[in-house]
């Protein structure tokens, strides 16, 4: 292992000037970005009508808009937090209620956060590794499809970058005001999809009681005060929503108990991780909770009520369904979850059963797994460059925060109990950040002459080719589940990395 200057020669040139073919190509990704986002927006229509027909109603009081009531009769609210819905209604009085004005706001969030991981990458592993991760950001297929509908893990995964952003500056400087922006961040992130922001805070936590330069006794007073703002934002929605008298606001829809509070730790919280998980609180005495294979009630045990003017769960002036969609009901993707086929497990059909390999099961691998290998190898090699060493420098700092995004995400990916599979854009920024940092680091190994006696330094300069050969395996693999896209995208995609391969070796043989 070889070692280089604290300040390494990526960090060194990240500072100075952008070369021209840098801006000229973050322009054309973002252009990139605008077009997969924004072109013909409107043929996606009102996308999930379960949060289309609650924009609809919020906007005809305020206190449909407070408590995000799925109906204008202020009967029943969905089972989301109300951050994203906001900002779906405030577009929607703007531009009026349309499809376009409702996913809006996540197009522009999904365009936004592919300029703001360029810029968190670019400063630490220099402008081509952050290209690189624009350019994967950009196309990865899940990402590109979440970021057009109204969902809202688009504007979750945007407060989630601006996190990451706010506490690496506060590993850098130490100053707690950082610290505690990160964590109001990531309470807001709670009010968009709950307990689904939580799951970044594995990395945060660990990365500043490791690397923030304070001293050691500081740092988890630091965190603990963190951690109350980070409750107190996360929570202020919720308990103004259970403070109020029942009969004063909408009953809380996908709940048992009609609190915010069971919602979280029940529909959103345990079901989403284990089977029968709701069951686990009726255990314990906390609350109620449906018997297993069945969906949770949206209010008293029956569907929420239809809207005036349409059908039930359908907006008026809403588009008619597609062929084979049952006309106007709740989809699955917006309200509660839903049993499987002949009654069995939720969601199964969507995302597979849970396992090791689930990420690289035909449901998953071709939304986001696909380059799952290249980043963990190009967290090895972008790792490997420099002697890990306290205090961490920043490039090992940033290689633990991406890290720690991609892992605790992965492994509950793996093993939860349901999920759909838009969450998974939440593997997006960490996916795409390793494999930009990655690729970098094995060009930087590749290009060391051939010939150096230190054999490690010998031995990593064919890493570059071998990773092309071995990516070429796995997309071999992913496509072989898509016939009419592997007839001759695997042709393409595995010749072009062999024949890239064949070329850097005999370079490098020669040189």
């Amino acid at each position: 292992m070889y070692e280089r200057s604290k300040h390494s020669a990526a960090v060194a040139f990240s500072k100075g000037a952008t070369r021209t073919w840098h801006r000229i190509a973050l322009a054309g990704i973002l252009l990139l970005a605008v077009f997969l986002h924004l072109f013909r927006l409107e043929q996606e229509g009102y996308a999930n009508l379960y949060y289309a027909a609650a924009v609809k109603s919020m906007l005809t009081s305020w206190h449909n808009f407070f408590f995000v009531s799925f109906d204008p009769g202020g009967f029943v609210t969905v089972d989301k937090p109300p951050l994203g819905l906001w900002a779906q209604a405030a577009s929607a009085a703007i531009f009026g209620f349309n499809g376009i004005s409702l996913l809006l706001p996540q197009a522009l969030a999904g365009i936004l956060s592919v300029l703001l991981l360029y810029h968190l990458v670019r400063r630490t592993f220099g402008p081509t590794a952050g290209l690189l991760a624009a350019l994967v950001l950009v196309v990865t297929p899940i990402s590109v499809a979440a970021n057009r509908n109204n969902t809202m893990d688009s504007l979750l995964v945007l407060i989630l970058l601006l996190a990451a952003w706010a506490v690496i500056r506060a590993t850098e400087t130490g100053q707690l005001r950082w610290l505690l922006l990160c964590a109001v961040l990531v309470g807001l992130g709670f009010n968009v999809k709950m307990l689904q922001a939580f799951l970044i805070l594995p990395a945060f936590y660990l990365l500043y009681a490791v690397a923030a330069p304070v001293r050691w006794w500081r740092r988890p007073l630091h965190l603990a005060l963190a951690t109350v703002v980070l409750l107190v934002v996360s929570l202020a929605w919720v308990v103004a929503v259970d403070l109020t008298p029942p009969d004063e606001r909408p009953y809380v829809g996908s709940s048992s108990n009609n609190t915010v509070t069971e919602l979280i730790v029940g529909h959103n919280g345990l079901a989403r991780l284990l089977p029968g998980g709701r069951n686990w609180l009726a255990r314990l005495g906390i609350t109620s909770a449906p018997s297993d294979g069945g969906p949770p009630p949206s209010f008293s045990g029956g569907p929420p009520p239809p809207l005036p003017g349409g059908r039930p769960g359908k907006p008026p002036g809403a588009p008619p369904p597609p062929v084979g969609q049952p006309g106007g009901l709740l989809p699955p993707a917006g309200g509660p979850p839903a049993p499987g086929r002949s009654g069995g497990r939720p969601f199964s059909d969507e995302i597979g059963e849970p396992g090791l390999l689930r990420l690289f099961n035909h449901q998953l691998a071709g939304q986001i797994s696909w380059l799952l290998p290249l980043a963990g190898l190009g967290l090895l090699a972008a790792a490997w460059q420099t002697r890990l060493r306290l205090p961490l420098d920043r490039r090992h700092q940033n290689m633990l925060l991406w890290s720690d995004w991609l892992l605790p995400m992965v492994v509950f990916f793996s093993v939860a109990n349901l999920f759909h599979r838009y969450y998974l854009e939440m593997l997006a920024p960490a996916i795409a950040a390793l494999v930009g940092a990655g690729v970098v680091a094995l060009w930087e190994d590749y290009r060391r002459p051939g010939g150096s006696t230190n054999l490690t330094v010998n031995w990593r300069g064919w890493l570059l080719p071998l990773v092309l050969v071995g990516s070429a395996a796995v997309e071999a693999v992913i496509l072989a589940d898509f016939p009419d896209w592997s007839c001759w995208m695997t042709p393409l995609v595995v010749g072009l990395c062999l024949v890239v391969a064949g070329v850097l070796v005999v370079v490098r043989l020669v040189r």
